[in-house]
């Protein structure tokens, strides 16, 4: 029997992402944004979205094109810097922030792809990521509206006290990956390969965005980053899909 999971478009593969879903948004920086499915989001008019990402994009690119259309209840996310939209909407109260150290959202992402509920660390231990009090949503005269709480903190005998962190599992994940075969295989090219994976096993319905599409058995097993196992639709976008870069540096020949 073949699986065959590609889909024909973009549009045709988010259309039942229903407005209040929860996603979980591949990328690093601007690096291995599944733009044309968020694009895709943003045509249909889907709102009230809650999203677990790395970031949130900048101002007219990647998740930046929700935001700014007020799309967007909640982020989850380790790093908001780039993006003044984000500011402006969570220091006015109209956006719900939960700030989470990296390699901690990555991994509440994972196990939320494995079926753990949660997991002790030891980041976050002593500060307000585990005692609370980080402001994650603002009142309209700049009072804190919504403060995190405070987490639970067990002793492992020598090894010391860690933080229960709780994973991730959302209603869709949005990915970008360089290849993928028919049956949902995938490949991720550098530093995409960062966040695209975690965030395609916490997804209960994965859709993926790939630059090639190939026929089962082209990809070797041992090259493969993410088993078809956990990608659900596929669409191919093409090598020439637009990429960003946040912040270009450049310099004159011969200078050091």
């Amino acid at each position: 029997m073949t699986i065959d999971k590609t889909w024909a478009s973009a549009a045709e593969a988010v259309a039942d992402v229903p407005d209040g879903a929860s996603l979980a948004v591949g990328g690093f920086g601007l690096s291995g944004n599944p733009t044309a499915l968020i694009e895709a989001l943003y045509a249909q008019g889907t709102s009230g979205l809650s999203v677990a990402s790395n970031n949130c994009g900048v101002d007219d690119w990647g998740l930046g094109i929700l935001l700014t259309a007020g799309r967007i209840r909640k982020v989850t996310a380790s790093y908001v810097g780039e993006n003044k939209e984000f500011e402006r909407q969570f220091l006015a109260g109209e956006l719900e922030l939960e700030l989470t150290p990296q390699g901690t959202l990555a991994e509440k992402l994972r196990a939320g792809g494995a079926g753990i509920a949660g997991f002790y660390t030891k980041t976050g231990l002593g500060t307000q990521v585990a005692e609370g009090g980080l402001p994650q949503r603002y009142a309209a005269d700049g009072s804190v509206a919504q403060a995190s709480p405070a987490k639970e903190v067990r002793s492992f005998g020598e090894r010391g006290d860690f933080v229960l962190e709780e994973a991730i599992a959302a209603d869709f994940a949005l990915v970008h990956a360089l290849r993928g075969d028919r049956h949902g295989n995938l490949v991720f090219n550098k530093a995409a390969r960062n966040f695209n994976p975690l965030a395609a096993m916490a997804g209960k319905v994965c859709i993926a965005q790939v630059e090639e599409l190939v026929e089962p058995g082209e990809i070797d097993p041992d090259a493969v980053h993410l088993p078809g196992v956990y990608v659900h639709r596929m669409i191919e976008v093409g090598t020439g899909i637009e990429k960003r870069i946040e912040k270009r540096t450049v310099r004159t020949n011969g200078e050091a």
